[in-house]
């Protein structure tokens, strides 16, 4: 163990002596170590401690890189709204739907905009349910260029689709990555940053979401009036744009420090730590603590989890906590957010709105999610995210209920879709301030 506690590593990368840390060296050190545990306890204080200025100024590229990496979340909130916005588009509907009986037009069946918009959740959760295994095995940054990939060639077959069920297979497919983005991204932020910046990286995925969500309304709304098929691959197409430049620049980015301790690749974590760091903090920050704190909670979590399986998780305490995390992600389609959202460009033509206009009130839609959520950043901190949460909900709980009595009016009352128009946006705002980036 000599190895290991002569081993001197700098902010500015210094000098060092002996050799550098293997993982042999820390084979049982969560059993007898003593030395790394009174570090790694420092290193934790230090890190609980720090306030956000602190943050900002120890881990400016930290920040950088996660919110390269969130990036990935604009294109698929990109993606997601071509999906459920395509519904309400002229060219979309001309060559995938059928005639209306009046003869003014074309749609879409009820069945297939449910199969479509579902299909890419069927994509999703297969990435969601296998995306923990790979990146365990080959870690963030290979899994996300793969994800990428993968996604590029995916993007073939729905520019290209020839019928439904083509369209279909191509959103069952493109789900399996954007599945992979869902959670890698906020992983990386949450192990790359410090506790302090912990809170507004991760809920910056939101933000990233919403920024998706409006880019392609603003797309929607510049084909709205083409008729022919660019009308629909257009906006396809673009989702080529994303790719190329997240590869190129996620392979320029540190993998995670945590990744790389679990993998006991403890000189290639120690580099990655100092990418991820100021080298101007002198004494502030501790690198050789904060290793130390990494292989300490590794150790110590294995230790714990030891002849552990996952039936464990429904027993005991544990089933407890089980029940929490399901509930807090199930909030998240349970409340009705994807319905509403999803399909309010459809919803406002319906409802009267000319195509463009109702574009234009999907942009205002998505302008008033990405307030909400700059502003939950601050609430979180003052109010903590389990009173956003249930207020988030009891808000709107009240607004479904005015849309439901609104809903009670005859179609012909203007004042009361307009009304219904309204209750959406405020939904949306409210969902994006409180429950949508908090989980």
């Amino acid at each position: 163990m000599a190895d290991l506690h002569t081993f001197s590593i700098t902010a500015n990368d210094g000098p060092r002596r002996n050799n550098s840390i293997t993982a042999h060296d820390v084979g049982h050190l969560a059993h007898v170590d003593t030395h790394v545990a009174e570090e790694a306890a420092k290193a934790t204080q230090a890190e609980v401690s720090m306030t956000l200025l602190q943050g900002i100024k120890t881990y400016p590229k930290a920040i950088g890189w996660s919110v390269l990496l969130s990036t990935c979340i604009i294109m698929e909130g990109f993606d997601i709204v071509l999906i459920n916005s395509f519904q309400a588009l002229p060219a979309f509907q001309m060559r995938f739907g059928e005639p209306l009986p009046d003869g003014s037009g074309y749609q879409v069946s009820a069945a297939w905009q449910s199969g479509l918009s579902n299909g890419a959740l069927v994509g999703e959760v297969i990435g969601l349910l296998f995306i923990g295994y790979i990146v365990e095995r080959i870690g963030y940054k290979k899994t996300m260029i793969g994800a990428l990939v993968l996604l590029t060639g995916f993007i073939f077959i729905v520019f290209f689709a020839q019928s439904l069920p083509m369209l279909l297979v191509g959103e069952i497919l493109m789900g399996i990555p954007w599945g992979a983005f869902q959670t890698l991204t906020t992983t990386y932020a949450a192990e790359v940053c410090p506790v302090s910046l912990r809170a507004y990286l991760t809920t910056y995925v939101n933000l990233c979401w919403v920024i998706g969500q409006f880019l392609s309304s603003a797309v929607l709304k510049g084909v709205a009036h083409e008729t022919g098929p660019i009308g629909y691959k257009l906006p396809y197409g673009l989702q080529w744009i994303w790719p190329l430049p997240l590869i190129i620049g996620i392979s320029l980015a540190p993998e995670s420090p945590w990744w790389l301790v679990r993998t006991g690749r403890l000189e290639e974590a120690k580099q990655s730590l100092l990418r991820l760091t100021s080298r101007n903090q002198g004494e502030k920050f501790n690198a050789h603590g904060t290793i130390n704190m990494m292989i300490y909670t590794n150790e110590f979590e294995k230790s714990s989890t030891s002849g552990t399986s996952y039936l464990d998780c429904f027993k005991g305490t544990d089933l407890r906590r089980t029940e929490i995390v399901c509930m807090v992600w199930a909030i998240q389609t349970l409340c009705g957010a994807s319905s509403f959202t999803g399909y309010s460009t459809y919803f406002f033509e319906s409802a009267g709105l000319d195509v463009s206009s109702a574009f234009s009130l999907s942009l205002g839609q998505y302008a008033l999610g990405a307030i909400g959520t700059i502003l939950s950043w601050f609430l979180m901190i003052k109010y903590g995210r389990r009173t956003l949460y249930i207020w988030g909900q009891i808000a709107m709980v009240v607004l479904l209920i005015i849309v439901g009595a609104l809903g009670i009016a005859p179609e012909s009352n203007s004042g009361a879709q307009w009304g219904i128009g309204a209750m959406i946006l405020v939904y949306t705002f409210v969902y994006d301030m409180t429950v949508g980036p908090v989980w």
